[in-house]
Order: C-alpha cells, then sequence, then structure tokens
C-alpha cells in the first residue's frame, strides 16, 4: 500500500471570528489543482493530532469513531485514487486506484459539486468503537463528533480560501461500493479553489 507522509501543518494568523465571517457553503471551483500542503492542512484539521496528544475534535471517552478519507482528483503530488488518513502520522495511503469523482456524483444524486471539485473529503465512522462504551446513546456521540469534524474542516477551508461544501444527500450503499468500504458514511465534502 503506497503511503504518502503529508507536509507539516502551518499555524495561520486568521482568527476563528475571521473564519466564521468568512464561512459559508460553496459548490462552485476553479479548474485548477489543490496543493498537497492544502490536503495536508485539511485532514489535520478535519481530525489530525494536535499539540497536546489529543485529536482536533472532540470524542466521547476518546473512542474516536470516525474515518477520514480523501478522494484525490487534481492534487500535485497525488496520484488519483482514495486514501485513508492517518492521524497518527500524518499520511494518507492509497486504499484504491482511479478518478472516483464521476461515480461518487452519480452516487450522490448527481451533484456536480461532486464531479468538478479537485478534492472531496469522506467523513465515514464505525458505531461500534463508541455504542461498544456507552450502548445505543453511542451513536448521539459519534453524531456529534462528525459535526465536530465537518465545522473543522469547513473552518480551515476558509482559511485557506478554499470552498467547501458538506454533502449529505448520497445513496449510503451506492457510496460505499463506490469506495468499498464496510463503514457508514456521513459527509462528502468537496473542496477547491473559490471561483
Amino acid at each position: 500500500m503506497e503511503n504518502i507522509k503529508l507536509p507539516e501543518i502551518e499555524i495561520s494568523e486568521i482568527s476563528v471570528e475571521e473564519a466564521l465571517k468568512r464561512r459559508k457553503s460553496t459548490r462552485d471551483y476553479k479548474d485548477e489543482k489543490l496543493t498537497i500542503k492544502e490536503i495536508s492542512q485539511l485532514l489535520w484539521a478535519c481530525d489530525g493530532k494536535n499539540s497536546k496528544g489529543g485529536r482536533t475534535s472532540p470524542s466521547a471517552g476518546a473512542t474516536y469513531p470516525l474515518e477520514i478519507y480523501l478522494i484525490a482528483g487534481e492534487i500535485e503530488k497525488i496520484e488519483k485514487g482514495l486514501y485513508l488518513y492517518n492521524f497518527c502520522e500524518h499520511s494518507i495511503s492509497l486504499i484504491k486506484k482511479g478518478d472516483l469523482r464521476n461515480e461518487i456524483s452519480k452516487s450522490a444524486y448527481e451533484q456536480r459539486c461532486l464531479k468538478i471539485a479537485p478534492a472531496i473529503v469522506v467523513i465515514s465512522g464505525i458505531f461500534e468503537r463508541t455504542t461498544g462504551r456507552y450502548g445505543e446513546r453511542g451513536k448521539r456521540y459519534v453524531y456529534m463528533e462528525v459535526g465536530h469534524c465537518g465545522q473543522n474542516l469547513h473552518l480551515q477551508a476558509e482559511v485557506l480560501s478554499l470552498g467547501i461544501v458538506m454533502v449529505g444527500a448520497f445513496d449510503d450503499e451506492k457510496v460505499k461500493g463506490v469506495l468499498g468500504i464496510g463503514e457508514d458514511v456521513f459527509y462528502l465534502c468537496p473542496v477547491g479553489k473559490k471561483k
């Protein structure tokens, strides 16, 4: 399995307030590649390791049910395909080769933003990691964590002046089939340079 070490993250000088002020769902992107540095920042913000040894998104009981994938389309130094983010090593591992954006778009009711975005961050999860500790109530905690993760991702995109939207309208089984994964998919997050 190909493993790509991502560049170290950089701390911006843009405030949280400024990022919140800019926050807007964006479904149209320039026909330009993203940089590996931008992908590095986005994946780290989503669910990476922070300076305290924890993660950028809170997790009930530190059960960390989420898995973060990258569908790479047009990203410098990254081959088209599906990658799994490894927060411990701040790296991505190739899971499946090829451009999956068209098939993902079809699985999400032909949403154009998924077809044209140079990258799509996929937030998925395994409920049992959390329900194993908290029972049925753990499902609620997983959904909360997805929200934390998605907001971190969106705010980081704003800091980078990138456009992003959180897509929840898709056929679960078709998306899982295209990706070849078993866990539940919560968000498809197409991202690209704003027009």
